[in-house]
């Protein structure tokens, strides 16, 4: 009996060695499982805040985006309406440009007439002249 009892005690403290290595194995277990937690903690935060920041950013191009887009929209706007008023202004160009032709063949008629005019009173003149020197010269005669 005696040997079964150091045989047992044997068994019992080495029973109670194995419960304190598997109870210190499982206190290592459990902090090294708090420490993975904590860093899994602190990685989602981080990509929380990188998401978090992301949206922010993607809500800020949206709004960048929009403002461009109503700049475009104005400036489309402003270049119809510029284009409108050149259209307009080339009519106007246009009709101005039939004015002056109109004008210049107007000027180049009177300008004709007016030298057919002074060609004939230049004739005339010339043969008044003829006349006059004829008659001068008829009067000195006489005198």
């Amino acid at each position: 009996v005696a040997m079964e009892t150091v045989s047992l005690e044997h068994q019992i403290q080495s029973v109670q060695r194995h419960i304190a290595f598997l109870k210190k194995e499982q206190m290592e277990l459990l902090h090294d499982l708090h420490l993975e937690i904590l860093r899994l903690q602190k990685h989602c935060s981080e990509l929380t805040h990188d998401l978090e920041m992301k949206e922010l950013e993607a809500h800020q191009q949206d709004v960048l985006d929009r403002e461009l887009e109503e700049k475009c929209r104005a400036m489309e706007a402003q270049l119809q309406e510029k284009e409108k008023d050149n259209l307009e202004l080339r009519k106007e160009l246009q009709h101005k440009e039939t004015l002056v032709a109109a004008l210049r063949s107007s000027l180049r008629s009177k300008e004709r007439r007016f030298l057919e005019e002074l060609k004939r009173r230049s004739h005339r003149v010339t043969i008044l002249d003829t006349e006059l020197q004829k008659q001068t010269e008829a009067a000195a005669y006489l005198s």
